[in-house]
């Protein structure tokens, strides 16, 4: 195949939620018991943040709406296998390996921090659901500390492995995905 010239496929929002998220969820896990306020803040930035990449994934450009890249699992899993035998095909958009990884770390990030923001109002009586949550036993609070913990780290992992996706296909299609989730641009092929 011949290399030609780029084309945009991640559009300015996509690109801003991505790494907005990003950061968000690194400050909440940075910030965690030492500064609630800023945890606090940095995890209803990233629900905020989540709520307007599902809305964008219904009515953003192409390449953000979830048709276009959520596939169902064994597709997903038959790309895994051909990644891992370092021969899947190349997409322009998500491969279905990362239109999977898109919906897992949305529903974990978004369970993480509804989580946070019922042990805040549980065991800080603080944030939109203290009232609703002012008569919950004392020996709840053990359980949603040690429930949003462990979805803090599962979410982690998720970085992690989405991090290591990111990595194999940048350097099984001698591709740079960072500086096209910076730029919005990937190159284009032609047969």
């Amino acid at each position: 195949m011949q290399e030609t010239a780029t084309v945009n496929i991640w559009d300015p929002l996509v690109r801003l939620l991505h790494w907005g998220l990003a950061a968000s969820f690194l400050v909440a896990y940075l910030s965690e018991d030492d500064l609630l306020t800023l945890h606090s803040f940095a995890g209803y930035t990233l629900l905020g943040l989540i709520a307007a990449r599902l809305v964008w994934g219904l009515i953003g450009s192409r390449h953000a709406r979830f048709r276009e890249f959520v596939t169902p699992p064994a597709q997903a899993l038959a790309y895994l296998g051909d990644a891992l035998r370092l021969r899947a095909r190349r997409y322009l958009g998500h491969n279905p390996a990362g239109g999977a990884m898109v919906v897992a770390l949305l529903l974990c990030l978004s369970l993480t921090g509804l989580s946070g923001m019922v042990l805040l109002g549980a065991a800080e009586f603080s944030g939109p659901l203290a009232e609703a949550l002012r008569g919950l036993p004392p020996g709840w609070i053990d359980p949603l500390e040690e429930t949003h913990e462990f979805l803090a780290n599962l979410s982690l992992l998720l970085v992690v492995l989405h991090v290591g996706g990111v990595a194999l296909a940048s350097l099984q299609h001698r591709e740079n995905l960072v500086r096209a989730m910076f730029t919005g641009n990937k190159r284009r092929l032609v047969g």
